[in-house]
Protein backbone atom coordinates (compact mmCIF):
# COMPACT_ATOMS: atom_id res chain seq x y z
CA UNK A 1 0.00 0.00 0.00
CA UNK A 2 1.42 3.21 -0.69
CA UNK A 3 1.30 5.65 2.18
CA UNK A 4 2.86 8.71 0.59
CA UNK A 5 2.58 9.42 -3.05
CA UNK A 6 4.75 12.76 -4.73
CA UNK A 7 3.21 12.97 -8.18
CA UNK A 8 5.07 15.97 -10.29
CA UNK A 9 5.29 18.00 -7.50
CA UNK A 10 6.71 21.58 -8.73
CA UNK A 11 6.91 24.61 -5.96
CA UNK A 12 8.20 27.71 -6.97
CA UNK A 13 8.20 31.32 -4.06
CA UNK A 14 9.78 33.31 -6.65
CA UNK A 15 8.44 33.64 -10.50
CA UNK A 16 10.40 31.91 -12.65
CA UNK A 17 12.66 30.36 -9.86
CA UNK A 18 11.93 27.03 -9.13
CA UNK A 19 12.39 25.20 -6.06
CA UNK A 20 10.81 21.74 -6.85
CA UNK A 21 10.91 20.88 -10.63
CA UNK A 22 9.03 17.26 -10.99
CA UNK A 23 9.77 15.43 -8.01
CA UNK A 24 8.02 11.97 -8.04
CA UNK A 25 8.14 9.27 -5.72
CA UNK A 26 6.51 7.13 -3.52
CA UNK A 27 6.68 5.21 -0.21
CA UNK A 28 5.37 1.87 0.68
CA UNK A 29 3.84 0.69 4.24
CA UNK A 30 6.84 0.24 7.05
CA UNK A 31 8.99 2.03 4.44
CA UNK A 32 12.33 4.06 5.94
CA UNK A 33 13.54 6.52 3.37
CA UNK A 34 16.32 9.37 3.94
CA UNK A 35 16.16 12.40 2.03
CA UNK A 36 19.04 13.99 0.94
CA UNK A 37 19.80 17.16 -0.82
CA UNK A 38 22.23 20.07 0.06
CA UNK A 39 20.73 22.95 1.58
CA UNK A 40 18.17 24.89 -0.67
CA UNK A 41 17.87 21.90 -2.85
CA UNK A 42 14.26 21.70 -1.66
CA UNK A 43 13.82 18.89 0.76
CA UNK A 44 11.93 21.10 3.65
CA UNK A 45 9.28 22.46 0.64
CA UNK A 46 8.42 18.77 0.18
CA UNK A 47 8.26 17.72 3.65
CA UNK A 48 5.95 20.86 3.82
CA UNK A 49 3.95 20.05 0.99
CA UNK A 50 3.40 16.63 2.73
CA UNK A 51 1.82 17.78 5.69
CA UNK A 52 -0.56 20.47 3.84
CA UNK A 53 1.27 23.41 5.43
CA UNK A 54 1.55 24.69 1.47
CA UNK A 55 0.68 24.01 -1.76
CA UNK A 56 2.25 22.49 -4.65
CA UNK A 57 1.92 24.99 -7.72
CA UNK A 58 1.75 21.67 -10.08
CA UNK A 59 1.40 18.10 -8.84
CA UNK A 60 -0.62 16.43 -6.62
CA UNK A 61 0.70 15.04 -3.31
CA UNK A 62 -1.17 11.98 -1.20
CA UNK A 63 -1.37 10.42 2.05
CA UNK A 64 -3.15 7.20 2.22
CA UNK A 65 -4.74 8.25 -0.87
CA UNK A 66 -5.99 11.82 0.70
CA UNK A 67 -5.52 15.39 0.18
CA UNK A 68 -3.20 16.62 3.02
CA UNK A 69 -5.02 19.70 2.44
CA UNK A 70 -8.56 18.90 1.34
CA UNK A 71 -8.52 15.73 4.43
CA UNK A 72 -6.26 17.98 6.47
CA UNK A 73 -7.79 16.78 9.77
CA UNK A 74 -7.99 12.78 8.74
CA UNK A 75 -4.53 12.96 7.86
CA UNK A 76 -3.12 14.72 10.56
CA UNK A 77 -4.16 12.50 12.89
CA UNK A 78 -2.84 9.81 11.13
CA UNK A 79 0.50 11.41 10.67
CA UNK A 80 3.45 12.46 13.16
CA UNK A 81 5.69 15.69 12.39
CA UNK A 82 8.92 17.05 13.69
CA UNK A 83 11.03 19.59 12.09
CA UNK A 84 14.40 21.65 13.01
CA UNK A 85 12.68 24.38 13.20
CA UNK A 86 9.55 23.52 15.72
CA UNK A 87 9.13 26.05 18.01
CA UNK A 88 6.73 24.96 21.21
CA UNK A 89 5.01 27.22 23.48
CA UNK A 90 8.01 28.86 25.80
CA UNK A 91 5.37 29.83 28.47
CA UNK A 92 4.14 26.05 28.63
CA UNK A 93 5.01 23.25 31.16
CA UNK A 94 6.21 19.80 29.68
CA UNK A 95 2.77 18.47 30.61
CA UNK A 96 0.80 20.97 29.18
CA UNK A 97 2.04 20.66 26.14
CA UNK A 98 1.51 17.27 26.23
CA UNK A 99 -2.02 17.48 27.06
CA UNK A 100 -2.72 19.41 24.18
CA UNK A 101 -1.34 16.80 21.99
CA UNK A 102 -3.26 14.51 23.62
CA UNK A 103 -6.38 15.86 22.90
CA UNK A 104 -5.67 16.03 19.25
CA UNK A 105 -5.38 12.69 18.53
CA UNK A 106 -8.11 9.53 19.13
CA UNK A 107 -5.06 7.33 19.20
CA UNK A 108 -3.10 8.59 22.13
CA UNK A 109 -0.57 5.74 23.94
CA UNK A 110 -0.55 6.72 27.77
CA UNK A 111 1.57 4.16 28.17
CA UNK A 112 3.37 5.10 25.71
CA UNK A 113 3.88 8.69 26.82
CA UNK A 114 4.98 7.68 29.75
CA UNK A 115 7.67 5.52 28.40
CA UNK A 116 9.16 7.97 26.29
CA UNK A 117 8.54 10.88 29.38
CA UNK A 118 10.82 8.44 31.25
CA UNK A 119 13.38 7.69 28.70
CA UNK A 120 14.34 11.03 27.58
CA UNK A 121 13.99 11.81 31.89
CA UNK A 122 11.69 14.98 30.63
CA UNK A 123 10.50 16.35 34.30
CA UNK A 124 6.65 17.33 33.20
CA UNK A 125 6.56 20.63 35.43
CA UNK A 126 9.47 22.26 33.26
CA UNK A 127 8.68 24.74 31.32
CA UNK A 128 9.59 24.88 27.43
CA UNK A 129 11.80 27.81 27.94
CA UNK A 130 14.09 26.27 30.79
CA UNK A 131 14.67 23.11 28.22
CA UNK A 132 17.83 22.66 26.30
CA UNK A 133 17.51 22.23 22.19
CA UNK A 134 18.07 18.39 22.84
CA UNK A 135 15.50 18.07 25.07
CA UNK A 136 12.92 20.46 23.38
CA UNK A 137 13.39 18.32 20.22
CA UNK A 138 12.63 15.64 22.83
CA UNK A 139 9.39 16.79 23.66
CA UNK A 140 8.40 17.64 19.76
CA UNK A 141 9.24 13.98 19.28
CA UNK A 142 7.13 12.61 21.84
CA UNK A 143 4.17 14.97 20.80
CA UNK A 144 4.83 13.27 17.18
CA UNK A 145 4.40 9.68 18.18
CA UNK A 146 2.46 8.85 21.01
CA UNK A 147 -0.85 8.60 19.04
CA UNK A 148 1.44 5.83 17.09
CA UNK A 149 0.89 7.40 13.80
CA UNK A 150 0.93 5.63 10.56
CA UNK A 151 3.37 8.16 8.82
CA UNK A 152 6.12 9.60 10.39
CA UNK A 153 7.62 12.88 8.72
CA UNK A 154 11.06 14.07 10.41
CA UNK A 155 12.72 17.01 8.38
CA UNK A 156 16.44 17.18 9.94
CA UNK A 157 14.79 16.41 13.28
CA UNK A 158 17.91 16.28 15.07
CA UNK A 159 19.30 19.21 13.54
CA UNK A 160 21.75 20.73 15.81
CA UNK A 161 22.05 18.35 18.71
CA UNK A 162 25.27 16.44 19.51
CA UNK A 163 25.73 12.96 18.45
CA UNK A 164 24.67 10.93 21.41
CA UNK A 165 21.74 13.12 21.73
CA UNK A 166 20.85 12.41 18.12
CA UNK A 167 21.32 8.76 18.45
CA UNK A 168 19.07 8.75 20.61
CA UNK A 169 16.58 10.48 18.77
CA UNK A 170 16.81 8.18 15.85
CA UNK A 171 17.06 4.99 17.73
CA UNK A 172 13.53 5.94 19.65
CA UNK A 173 11.88 7.03 16.19
CA UNK A 174 13.60 2.94 14.74
CA UNK A 175 12.18 1.25 17.64
CA UNK A 176 8.59 3.00 16.94
CA UNK A 177 8.89 2.17 13.45
CA UNK A 178 9.57 -1.78 14.27
CA UNK A 179 6.96 -1.83 17.22
CA UNK A 180 4.29 -0.37 15.30
CA UNK A 181 4.55 -0.92 11.42
CA UNK A 182 4.92 2.72 10.85
CA UNK A 183 6.15 4.16 7.47
CA UNK A 184 9.37 6.94 8.08
CA UNK A 185 10.18 9.77 5.82
CA UNK A 186 13.90 12.14 6.98
CA UNK A 187 15.70 14.56 6.00
CA UNK A 188 19.38 14.41 7.31
CA UNK A 189 22.30 16.06 6.47
CA UNK A 190 23.96 13.14 8.79
CA UNK A 191 24.60 10.70 6.48
CA UNK A 192 26.33 7.80 8.91
CA UNK A 193 22.65 8.34 10.26
CA UNK A 194 21.23 7.36 6.94
CA UNK A 195 23.07 4.37 6.84
CA UNK A 196 21.91 3.42 10.42
CA UNK A 197 18.06 4.26 9.76
CA UNK A 198 17.26 3.93 6.45
CA UNK A 199 16.62 1.04 3.72
CA UNK A 200 16.71 3.50 0.83
CA UNK A 201 17.82 6.60 0.14
CA UNK A 202 15.82 9.66 -2.53
CA UNK A 203 18.77 11.89 -3.26
CA UNK A 204 17.35 15.25 -5.14
CA UNK A 205 19.61 18.43 -6.35
CA UNK A 206 18.87 21.61 -7.62
CA UNK A 207 14.83 20.68 -7.13
CA UNK A 208 14.97 17.57 -9.31
CA UNK A 209 14.80 14.11 -8.67
CA UNK A 210 18.52 13.21 -9.18
CA UNK A 211 18.56 9.44 -7.02
CA UNK A 212 16.17 7.20 -5.85
CA UNK A 213 17.57 3.37 -5.01
CA UNK A 214 17.49 0.87 -1.65
CA UNK A 215 20.74 1.51 0.12
CA UNK A 216 21.70 -2.32 -0.29
CA UNK A 217 22.04 -1.66 -3.91
CA UNK A 218 23.77 1.81 -3.52
CA UNK A 219 26.73 -0.39 -1.55
CA UNK A 220 26.55 -2.68 -4.11
CA UNK A 221 26.06 -1.37 -7.87
CA UNK A 222 27.54 1.85 -7.81
CA UNK A 223 31.16 2.32 -8.09
CA UNK A 224 33.76 5.40 -7.62
CA UNK A 225 35.75 5.19 -10.45
CA UNK A 226 39.15 7.35 -10.52
CA UNK A 227 41.08 7.70 -14.11
CA UNK A 228 44.05 9.99 -15.02
CA UNK A 229 43.41 13.45 -16.34
CA UNK A 230 44.92 12.54 -19.36
CA UNK A 231 43.75 14.84 -22.48
CA UNK A 232 41.11 17.30 -22.74
CA UNK A 233 38.63 14.74 -24.41
CA UNK A 234 39.06 12.56 -21.30
CA UNK A 235 35.92 14.61 -19.43
CA UNK A 236 33.23 14.20 -22.46
CA UNK A 237 34.27 10.99 -22.71
CA UNK A 238 33.94 9.59 -19.71
CA UNK A 239 30.66 11.19 -19.27
CA UNK A 240 29.40 9.85 -22.47
CA UNK A 241 29.85 5.94 -21.31
CA UNK A 242 27.59 3.80 -20.37
CA UNK A 243 25.78 4.26 -16.85
CA UNK A 244 28.34 7.26 -16.04
CA UNK A 245 26.53 9.47 -13.65
CA UNK A 246 28.72 11.95 -13.22
CA UNK A 247 32.39 13.19 -13.81
CA UNK A 248 34.10 15.54 -11.49
CA UNK A 249 37.89 17.10 -11.63
CA UNK A 250 40.22 16.44 -9.03
CA UNK A 251 43.97 17.53 -8.81
CA UNK A 252 45.86 15.20 -10.97
CA UNK A 253 42.52 13.01 -11.97
CA UNK A 254 38.99 12.55 -12.64
CA UNK A 255 36.37 11.33 -10.53
CA UNK A 256 33.33 9.31 -11.73
CA UNK A 257 30.39 7.78 -10.09
CA UNK A 258 28.85 4.40 -12.69
CA UNK A 259 26.07 2.50 -11.98
CA UNK A 260 27.79 -0.86 -12.33
CA UNK A 261 30.18 -2.75 -9.96
CA UNK A 262 33.66 -2.32 -9.57
CA UNK A 263 34.66 -5.55 -12.16
CA UNK A 264 32.29 -3.87 -14.74
CA UNK A 265 33.46 -0.93 -14.37
CA UNK A 266 37.52 -1.63 -14.87
CA UNK A 267 36.24 -3.82 -18.02
CA UNK A 268 34.36 -0.53 -19.02
CA UNK A 269 37.39 1.90 -18.93
CA UNK A 270 40.01 -0.61 -20.64
CA UNK A 271 37.56 -1.73 -23.49
CA UNK A 272 36.32 2.29 -24.29
CA UNK A 273 38.83 4.05 -23.20
CA UNK A 274 42.28 1.85 -22.98
CA UNK A 275 42.98 2.13 -19.23
CA UNK A 276 44.17 -0.07 -17.50
CA UNK A 277 44.99 1.89 -14.14
CA UNK A 278 41.74 2.89 -13.30
CA UNK A 279 41.07 2.84 -9.88
CA UNK A 280 37.14 1.49 -8.94
CA UNK A 281 36.07 0.77 -5.82
CA UNK A 282 32.53 0.44 -4.28
CA UNK A 283 31.01 4.22 -2.73
CA UNK A 284 30.13 4.95 0.37
CA UNK A 285 27.16 7.12 1.10
CA UNK A 286 28.59 10.10 2.34
CA UNK A 287 31.30 9.86 -0.72
CA UNK A 288 28.37 9.68 -3.28
CA UNK A 289 26.98 12.67 -2.16
CA UNK A 290 29.91 14.45 -2.30
CA UNK A 291 30.72 12.94 -6.04
CA UNK A 292 27.18 13.70 -6.64
CA UNK A 293 25.78 16.90 -4.96
CA UNK A 294 28.92 18.25 -3.79
CA UNK A 295 30.86 18.56 -6.70
CA UNK A 296 28.05 19.08 -9.78
CA UNK A 297 28.14 22.12 -11.86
Amino acid sequence: MRVLEFNNIHRAYKRGVDVLKGISFSLEAGEVVGLLGKNGAGKTTLVRIAMGMIEAQEGTVRIFGLDPREDALEVKRRVGYVSEDQILPEFLTVAEVISLHRGLFPTWDDALERRLRERFELSPKAKIKTLSKGQARQVALLCAVAHRPELLLLDEPAGGLDPAARREFLETSIQLLNEAGSTILFSSHHMTDVERVAGRVVMIHEGRLLLDHALDDLREKYTLVLVPRGPESRRKQLAGLKGCMSVRDQSDSLHAIFGFDPDRCRALMERELGIQSAYCTPIALEDMFIELVGGRS
